[in-house]
């Protein structure tokens, strides 16, 4: 934008309520800016005054001849100093408006880091190196880290919408974000819906979602929460973890986002989950309760704290399908935010599908599956003679609500080659943790409300 244009647009009332709020931002920024442009207010203040004056004048002479000439040099010098009236009160407004409150316009924040990110949404600049007023970030894919003016470090992962208040305190609307706060910004706090956590000089991870209710994780240090308006406050410190409100393993939770199942094209036709399939995950340490109606599919790998190992169970009757019409086959899953752990505590993640291959094991139910009844899904070495590695894939750090798709020759052959009429796959994250805390991934279920159910894709001979 052109600012000393804008001076003219501003005055003539032509700028868009955006390029007014920029032009705001410059004006605090630019000394030398505002200076011109309360120079150039008050004289457009004076000129429209005047012009004022001299119609009604010459109204006031053509309708009243009579009029002394006492009286109209007296007329004049009310409405000279009406204009200059004018002018002195726009001088003092723009003082008013772009002196009076630096506390709220003045930048609190720096974006540090924020490369390979995408973002939605939000009203603060997002190039990386930007100053941070107070105001919103919106970050859909990636991870960004800000630096307030206290010395806290807040790293965002996507997907996460935080509010930036002041160099002390942030909301965290939705999404999952992690602090690192050094001596100085001790009592730094972050709220959310639900709670406000306040350092006391420690390294923390606040979640919150709609589906996972609001998590607090205590890496090193100490941190005092304090829920909704109560007045007490708990303490957590350095490895444990507080949770609030509903975990993601309620099947009645819901969550507000919408998806498609997009054809790829003409060629091709799916086969989900839904369609007379299932889709399950089983976590490896206690068999507490059924999974298969849950909205995400978890899956997670760590040597850190093994008994919290998932795999995902998918599916599928192909009872329907023509094999010997198929090409080439896929298969597509849809990312979706757990609101268990954090992506930076986690590198790009590689995961595998496996085929199962022992009818034995095959006529599972998502109504009953339990560990205990199921162990070779949840077993730590996957036994070659019951499954078949078929392909992999990668996810990348902070990546969320994207869709990925599975190509590979072995999985083309096992669907096509296998014979049976309902197959499943096992889905695996290869990939640990550095930390207890690292990140659970998920995948939309059939249970989801609104993302597509994990979907193989087939595509026909053109020639047929």
């Amino acid at each position: 934008m052109n600012f000393e244009e804008s001076i003219d647009l501003s005055l003539e009332g032509k700028l868009s309520e955006e390029e007014w709020g920029a032009f705001q931002r410059e004006l605090l920024k630019n000394p030398e800016l505002l200076s011109c442009y309360v120079e150039q207010r008050w004289v457009h203040a004076q000129l429209t005054s005047d012009q004022k004056f001299l119609a009604e004048s010459a109204n006031q002479r053509e309708e009243k001849t009579s009029l002394s000439a006492t009286e109209t040099r007296k007329q004049g010098r009310i409405s000279i100093f009406a204009g200059w009236a004018a002018a002195a009160a726009i001088t003092v407004f723009s003082f008013v408006v772009f002196q009076a409150k630096p506390e709220v316009t003045s930048p609190v924040a720096t974006l540090i880091e924020a490369e390979n990110c995408r973002w939605d949404g939000s009203d603060l600049p997002t190039a990386e190196g930007a100053r941070l007023s107070p105001g919103t970030l919106a970050l859909a894919e990636g991870m960004a880290t800000i630096q307030f003016d206290s010395g806290a470090k807040v790293t965002l992962e996507a997907p996460t919408t935080l509010r930036v208040d002041s160099a002390m305190r942030c909301r965290l609307l939705d999404g999952s974000v992690v602090a690192d706060v050094p001596e100085l910004a001790h009592g730094f706090a972050i709220d959310t819906e639900k709670l406000e956590v306040i350092d006391l000089g420690t390294k923390f991870g606040v979640t919150s979602s709609e589906v996972g209710g609001s998590h607090v994780f205590v890496f090193d240090g100490e941190v005092k929460v304090r829920e909704g308006d109560t007045e007490k406050a708990r303490h957590v410190f350095g490895g444990k973890s507080l949770h609030f409100g509903s975990t993601p393993d309620e099947p009645d939770a819901k969550i507000d986002r919408s998806d498609s199942l997009l054809s790829l094209g003409p060629d091709w036709f799916a086969i989900s989950t839904d369609d007379g399939g299932k889709d399950v995950y089983m976590r490896r340490s206690d068999g507490s309760g059924q999974t298969g109606d849950h909205l995400l599919l978890m899956v997670k790998h760590t040597d850190l704290a093994p008994g919290n190992e998932r795999r995902a169970l998918l599916g599928f009757d192909l009872r329907k399908l023509n094999r010997t019409q198929i090409a080439e086959a896929k298969l597509s899953l849809k990312i979706e935010p757990s609101g268990l752990g954090f992506s930076s505590l986690v590198p790009d993640s590689e995961f595998a599908v496996y085929g199962v291959l022992d009818p034995a094991i095959l006529n599972w139910q998502e109504s009953s599956i339990l560990y205990e009844t199921m162990p070779e899904f949840t077993t730590e070495k996957i036994d070659a003679e019951r499954f078949i590695r078929l392909a992999s894939f990668r996810v990348p750090k902070g990546a969320s609500h994207s869709k990925v798709e599975v190509q590979s020759g072995g999985l083309t052959d096992f669907l096509l080659s296998s014979g049976k009429e309902k197959i499943t796959l096992m889905l695996v994250r290869e990939t640990g943790e550095l930390d207890k805390q690292g990140l659970v991934h998920a995948f939309a279920s059939k249970e989801h409300p609104t993302s597509p159910a994990p979907t193989l894709w087939f595509r026909k001979h053109t020639d047929l």
